[in-house]
C-alpha cells in the first residue's frame, strides 16, 4: 500500500508542477504558441475544465486552478496518512 501512496503522492506533485506551468503560461502568454503550454494545457484542462464548470471565473480570474491545487494538497496530506 505505501508504494501506491508514494506512487500517487508523486503523481499528484508532478501533476501541481504542471498546473502551476500553465498558470504562468497563461500569465505571460494567453495564446498556447509554446508546445511546453500546449502540453501543460492538454493535461491539465480535464481536470480543470469540470471544476470550472462549478465555479465560474470571479472578476475575470478562474479560481479552478486554486481549487484544483488544493484539492490536490489535501488529497497528498491524506495519502501520507494512510500510507
Amino acid at each position: 500500500m505505501t508504494l501506491v501512496a508514494t506512487f500517487l503522492i508523486y503523481a499528484l506533485y508532478a501533476f501541481i508542477i504542471v498546473l502551476i506551468i500553465r498558470v504562468l503560461f497563461s500569465w505571460v502568454s494567453p495564446a498556447q504558441t509554446n508546445p511546453v503550454s500546449r502540453l501543460a494545457y492538454q493535461l491539465t484542462e480535464p481536470v480543470l475544465a469540470p471544476v470550472r464548470r462549478w465555479i465560474p471565473p470571479v472578476s475575470g480570474i478562474d479560481l479552478s486552478p486554486l481549487v484544483v491545487w488544493l484539492v490536490a494538497y489535501f488529497l497528498i496530506a491524506a495519502l501520507r496518512s494512510v500510507g
